[in-house]
């Protein structure tokens, strides 16, 4: 909170080598006044560099940049204990590296041709705490990851499932369908801090570090 008693603005770095791209989302980024550009990056060096001068809330990163890539940038971002959160930016055209991204503490995962309104939304989002991965992309790791379904994989994703009470369930099934916690909570009518309640169960009752081994352990018991 600032000292009159608003908001202070979502501080927010851009990091890609493109230099167009930087251009589009800044300007994209810098109509919402309840966003703040405090820095851009062509490679994962500077990103570090940044996030450490400039201390962002959220971090657009890039994959693909020459010298230090956003994957590698986005790990030794956690290795600092950084408590920035990272955006992957990515085309999708290469799955192992999104998913790669995922354990390296991602909060989130937008394609780079995603609607502005629907990136200033991710940036609030994220800076909130919650993790954005949107339907296409959910929909797209599943489709990577997922192995072609047999009698025990679905036997043992249901047997998972079955540990779960019949909320829980319903809400497992629509993080598999890729929804926000705000999109769960208004079509299963509920609060959100109730819906984060759920998903904190449900990391824990199915073993889960995020939201797409949720959207996995659904998917191969045949939910979605």
């Amino acid at each position: 909170m600032s000292e009159d008693g608003t908001s202070a603005p979502v501080r927010v770095a851009v990091v890609d080598d493109d230099p167009l791209v930087r251009a589009g989302l800044r300007m994209i980024l810098g109509g919402d006044p309840a966003i703040a550009i405090v820095g851009e990056a062509s490679d994962g060096h500077e990103a570090l560099d940044l996030v450490e001068r400039e201390r962002p809330d959220v971090v657009l990163m890039d994959i693909r940049m020459p010298r230090q890539d956003g994957l590698v940038a986005t790990r030794r971002l956690g290795e600092r204990g950084s408590s920035a959160r990272v955006i992957v930016l990515t085309t999708f055209d290469t799955d192992e590296m999104v998913l790669t991204a995922l354990r390296h503490g991602a909060a989130g995962f937008l394609l780079k041709d995603t609607p502005p309104a629907d990136l200033v939304d991710a940036v609030r989002r994220v800076a909130r705490g919650e993790p954005m991965l949107s339907p296409s992309v959910t929909a797209q790791l599943i489709a990577a990851v997922a192995q072609p379904r047999d009698d025990s994989r679905e036997r043992s994703a249901r047997e998972r499932l079955d540990r779960l009470t019949e909320r829980e369930r319903e809400v497992a099934v629509a993080i598999g369908r890729g929804l926000s916690n705000a999109e769960i909570a208004r079509e299963l009518y509920m609060g959100v801090a109730t819906v984060k309640t759920h998903v904190a169960h449900l990391f824990t009752k199915l073993d889960a570090t995020n939201r797409v081994h949720i959207a996995r352990c659904v998917h191969d018991a045949g939910l979605v």
